[in-house]
């Protein structure tokens, strides 16, 4: 039986879960809970309540790469386990922002995608389109393009401006052009507001994967009401610190989920609500 593609997950959580949050999985070890640091694995401990607590408030997880190879080798088996432990239905997004030559690529794919059975992974196309299609070529995920980002870096290339078009355009352009399967989607930062309906308007239909609400300050109605499609969904605002370290007490998996329902709850307001699987 074949896995469920990354669009029909993102559908299935959105639904059931009325959602569009997606909680970034950046467990730091250093900020864990004291209540908790004497656990076998204190990260994977803390993973699993935080999904325990919030997998009936959300459309997505997103574990950050880098968190857990900092961990050394028991960072992958960790990250393994966390995964497995995300209900079925519900998307993971492993962000790691690889990008290489074309086998290296191949590799990374086969890392992810199969090795820790990925619904979707970030990608940085700086290299070019033989860099990005060893990810595509696995017609079941989704490969997130990052596009314009929520950092004050984003100004020094992303936006610089080439044959009058802004590099984050063409990369979108680009984007467009290599998702024949319609498994591409962005990375848009939530810190861009004025960018939003000039993204959706060149990818109507592309989902964004969209980072920076909550630790840095990114608004939750403007990244609604400026990047939903026009069914009301297509996007997954991302919130990792703000959620998952809400509270550095025993109560951090009670607080984790308050955190979570009033950001899915705040979002919601804000969007259009045709059918998602119309």
């Amino acid at each position: 039986m074949l896995p469920l593609n990354f669009q029909k997950k993102y559908l299935t959580a959105t639904e059931r879960n009325n959602s569009l949050l997606c909680i970034g999985l950046d467990t730091d070890e250093r900020k864990l809970p004291a209540s908790i640091q004497s656990k076998d694995n204190p990260v994977l401990y803390f993973n699993k309540s935080i999904i325990d607590a919030t997998s009936d408030l959300v459309c997505s997880y997103k574990p950050n790469y880098a968190f857990y190879g900092a961990l050394g080798k028991r960072g992958w088996s960790t990250l393994q386990a966390t995964i497995a432990h995300i209900p079925k239905h519900i998307p993971v997004i492993v962000d790691a922002k690889v990008g290489d030559i074309g086998n290296t690529s191949s590799l990374y794919a086969k890392m992810f995608f199969e090795g820790l059975e990925a619904d979707a992974l970030t990608v940085t196309p700086y290299m070019g389109e033989d860099c990005v299609l060893p990810f595509l070529e696995y017609e079941d995920r989704t490969t997130f393009i990052v596009c314009l980002t929520s950092n004050k870096g984003a100004n020094d290339f992303e936006k610089s401006v080439s044959d009058g078009t802004p590099l984050f355009e063409r990369v979108i352009k680009k984007a467009l052009e290599w998702s024949v399967n319609k498994n591409c989607g962005l990375v848009i930062g939530a810190t861009q507001p004025k960018y939003f309906s000039l993204v959706r308007s060149l990818a109507p239909d592309m989902p964004l994967l969209i980072p920076g609400v909550g630790a840095q300050g990114g608004n939750p109605k403007e990244v609604v009401e400026h990047g939903q499609d026009s069914k009301g969904g297509g996007i997954l605002i991302n919130s990792s610190r703000g959620i998952i370290f809400a509270s550095a007490k025993e109560d951090y998996a009670y607080a984790a989920r308050t955190a979570a329902k009033k950001l899915r709850d705040e979002l919601n307001k804000y969007r259009n609500y045709p059918s998602l699987s119309s």
